[in-house]
C-alpha cells in the first residue's frame, strides 16, 4: 500500500483542491514534524507528483500551521498557486528532501521555480496562496 494517498476536497468552496494525507497515523496532532524525515519526503515527493500531472508547473502545496488546522489528520493541499502569491521571503530548495518542518507550529507552502522549490514559512493560514 503506498504511504500517501489523495482525496478531493469535499468543501465546495474549494472546488480545485485535492489534498494529500499520510497513510500512517501519528500521536498528537498529525503535524509534519511527527514524521521521519524519510516519510515526510515521500509525503511531498507524492504531493509534488499529483501537483505536477494536476497542474503543470503552476502547482503549489500548502500546510496550515497548527493553530489554523482544521481536521485530525495531518495534509497537504494541492492546488494551482495564485498568480499574485510570490513574495520575497522564502528558502530555495533542490527538492523534497530539503524542505524544513515549519518551526513552532507554524505552516508553509511551496512552489517550483526554475527546477528548485520555493519555500515560504511562518504563516498560519498558508492554502490562501492556492487557487480556490
Amino acid at each position: 500500500m503506498p504511504p500517501v494517498f489523495f482525496l478531493k476536497d469535499v468543501n465546495p468552496s474549494k472546488p480545485n483542491r485535492t489534498l494529500a494525507l499520510p497513510r500512517k497515523h501519528y500521536p498528537k496532532g498529525h503535524s509534519l514534524g511527527d514524521m521521519s524525515a524519510k516519510e515526510r519526503e515521500e509525503l511531498w515527493t507524492a504531493a509534488i507528483a499529483k501537483g505536477s500531472a494536476l497542474w503543470g508547473e503552476g502547482w503549489g502545496m500548502a500546510y496550515n500551521g497548527d493553530e489554523r488546522r482544521t481536521q485530525c489528520h495531518g495534509h497537504l493541499h494541492i492546488g494551482k498557486l495564485n498568480a499574485d502569491a510570490e513574495n520575497e521571503k522564502f528558502l530555495v530548495v533542490a527538492g523534497p528532501a530539503e524542505i524544513p518542518v515549519p518551526e513552532n507550529g507554524a505552516g508553509l507552502w511551496v512552489h517550483p521555480v526554475n527546477g528548485k522549490l520555493h519555500v515560504h514559512a511562518g504563516e498560519q493560514v498558508t492554502e490562501f496562496n492556492l487557487m480556490r
